[in-house]
């Protein structure tokens, strides 16, 4: 019951962590869409209905419309999501190089050192260390069993080992459905924009006499930027989910391989 309620508090804490950092990602596209891109400054008169500065960029981006925020929040909470990942998998890692330790548990594992094991999983504080850690208690524990039949006993301590790999693996893919959705709606909004912008140009191609060259040239624009920095969103989207999608199969991979030893390795001593 413990279990639960501590799980269902972290799925609490991990919801307003996501809400918070997405509002703070707003918070600061828009700051910096007002005040920065559409500072005066980078306007040609310092109008920001103007033409922007030859060669300014921020405010070229500016003429991209209020689209441009939305975009710059998705690309902002790419940033600090991609921070927690690599903040959340080093410590999922734990210390050193996990092949080195996996070498070391099978070494240990093959001359029958469990409590040198165990104290191995302590010092290295990583998920696979805490599945390991998780059999090798169910381990100890087997071979002072008598009652238990053989398949009983290897049965045991790889379910031990999957409630463990069960506890470990939310952590470990937590906020990856932020990436895989964060890449098609970058593109979404963008598309989103350029739309918007067109229709913008479109209009003053229709109205009466001469077209308006300066709403002509803004609808243009902000179709383009709003394109523009749409894909860009999603190709960072895609380019980290694959990213951090690799190094999660590399630890899980580790975790089965490990487990794997250790089912392995006790099958083996209850024949002698």
């Amino acid at each position: 019951m413990s279990e639960k309620k501590g799980s269902a508090f972290k799925n609490v804490l991990q919801s307003v962590f996501a809400t918070g950092a997405i509002l703070i990602a707003f918070g600061i596209a828009l700051y910096l869409f007002i005040n920065v891109m559409g500072n005066p400054v980078n306007f040609e008169g310092g109008n920001p209905k103007g033409h922007p500065m030859p060669g300014n960029y921020l405010g070229i981006v500016y003429k991209g419309g209020y689209i441009v925020p939305l975009l710059m929040t998705c690309v902002i909470t790419l940033v600090i999501f991609a921070v927690e990942r690599l903040i959340t998998l080093s410590r999922a890692k734990g210390k050193g190089r996990l092949n080195t330790f996996v070498f070391k548990l099978q070494n240990l594992l093959s001359e029958d050192k469990i409590e040198e094991a165990v104290e191995a999983c302590d010092k290295q504080r990583g998920s696979l260390a805490n599945v390991i850690r998780a059999g090798l208690e169910r381990y100890r524990d087997l071979q002072k069993d008598t009652e238990l039949e053989k398949d009983q006993k290897i049965l045991s301590i790889q379910k031990s080992l999957e409630e463990a790999n069960a506890l470990e693996m939310p952590m470990l893919s937590r906020n990856m459905v932020i990436f895989s959705t964060l890449a098609p709606l970058s593109v979404l909004i963008g598309l989103l924009g350029t739309v918007l912008g067109m229709i913008r140009a479109f209009a003053a191609l229709a109205q009466a006499g001469a077209p308006d060259a300066l709403a002509l040239s803004t609808g243009i624009s902000e179709a383009l930027i709003n394109t523009a920095f749409g894909i860009s969103g999603s190709v960072i989207a895609i380019l980290l989910y694959n990213f951090f999608s690799s190094r999660i199969d590399s630890y899980t991979f580790k975790i089965d391989e490990a487990g794997f030893s250790l089912t392995q390795t006790f099958a083996a001593s209850l024949k002698d």
